[in-house]
């Protein structure tokens, strides 16, 4: 990978910005987590967060949506690490490295926090579907940028699209089997499902062995990839 397919380092501007987005993500986590869903107001947020209620709807139109920016957070670094791997990698591969590379189980705390309180409140839900949504675009965007503007638009739509589901899937999975737990080892186990369903979509769904719980085989170490990128082999 060449310098210049590298993303340039944000400016003093940008990484001010970026900061109060943070922090105003941060407080509306925190007031969920002490006040409990509907107990809290977006005035209640921007002074957690040290800002005014005006600089709070310059970066979310609504409190749901600073709650989402916390998935997106996660999601957005995900798709930061896709983008430094090899050019000629599938990118089915690169999306299980990406994963892969946020080593540190702690990553996937935000956003399995949230998804543990707010599961089951319908209008939270429906925005942190808005941040996989606002993910799908960018992965698409992520394919296009390495395959070609020539590239078919439906393998674009049909892998982003499946491979937010399999994330999805991961997310459900987990909260079935720990509930709010947050411990490390819970979280580890969130991000082995995160990393396992990529790797099931990369085998063509092929089923795990009934007696084997642990992570799925790479699909690139059997040679030809079945889920290999019809659009850009390695």
């Amino acid at each position: 990978m060449t310098t210049s397919d590298t993303t340039a380092l944000p400016s003093r501007r940008e990484q001010n910005k970026l900061a109060t987005r943070q922090a105003i993500a941060d407080a509306a986590l925190a007031m969920l987590r002490s006040r409990g869903v509907g107990n809290f107001t977006v005035e209640d947020i921007a002074e957690g967060a040290g800002v005014s209620r005006r600089t709070f709807f310059n970066y979310f139109p609504s409190l749901e949506a600073a709650l989402a920016s916390v998935t997106e957070g996660f999601l957005d670094h995900a798709l930061e690490q896709f983008r430094l791997r090899p050019s000629d990698e599938p990118i089915l591969d690169s999306a299980r490295a990406a994963l892969m590379a946020l080593a540190d189980p702690m990553t996937v705390s935000p956003m399995a926090e949230l998804f543990s309180l707010t599961h089951d409140n319908r209008a939270l839900v429906r925005s942190e579907l808005e941040a996989w949504d606002h993910c799908t675009t960018q992965i698409i965007e992520a394919a296009r940028h390495r395959l070609g503007p020539d590239v078919n638009e439906l393998y674009l739509r049909a892998l982003a699209g499946s491979i937010i589901s399999c994330g999805k899937a991961a997310m459900s999975v987990w909260f079935e089997q720990h509930g709010p737990d947050l411990s490390p080892e819970s979280l580890a186990s969130l991000r082995q499902h995160l990393i396992d369903a990529i790797g099931l979509l990369g085998s063509g769904f092929t089923a795990p062995a009934a007696h084997s719980p642990g992570p799925v085989q790479n699909p690139a170490s059997h040679g030809t990839q079945p889920g290999a990128d019809p659009q850009h082999s390695a």
